[in-house]
């Protein structure tokens, strides 16, 4: 199956939709600037732009990253490389955020993380990848520790 973007996607691939107030903009600084990704993610070094590599700090060992896909605003795409526990297995996988202005101004963010359901159970699998889900508010699936926390300060 292929996205918006025409990117294939895993049919087994976690995904994550959301209507934010804040505008792109907004989001993408929380997406991109190492202070702000890291008060709702991990601490990090990320620089987006195609080709560069960068780590989060893992709770065991580090997660390495490298842009593949940077469109101010727009898309973000990185592939996730952390180790398992079976070393000889790490889990590679990609995650992509799709920024996209809604009619009221603020941001329609769509998050996948291809490959990571293949290697464990969804649940473990959101709790892992940084995207804890909890179901908050009026009925609507929001995550824990979704860049909505971090918006008030990427301004």
């Amino acid at each position: 199956m292929k996205d918006a973007n025409h990117l294939e996607i895993a049919p087994d691939a976690l995904e994550f939709e959301y209507d934010l107030a804040e505008p792109p903009e907004k989001v993408w600084r929380a997406l991109t600037v190492p202070e702000l990704l890291a008060a709702w993610m991990m601490p990090n070094d990320i620089r987006p732009r195609p080709g560069s590599r960068f780590a989060f700090a893992g709770p065991d060992a580090p997660i390495e990253c490298e842009i593949l896909d940077a469109e101010p605003e727009r898309l973000l795409r990185y592939s996730w490389r952390e180790q398992s526990d079976d070393a000889a297995h790490p889990l590679d996988s990609t995650v992509t955020f799709t920024l996209a202005r809604t009619v009221s101004g603020g941001t329609h963010l769509r998050i996948v993380h291809d490959g990571f359901a293949r290697k464990a159970m969804p649940a473990v699998a959101m709790a892992g990848a940084g995207c804890r889900l909890s179901l908050l508010g009026a009925g609507t699936p929001i995550a824990a520790n979704t860049p909505r926390l971090l918006l008030p300060r990427a301004a």
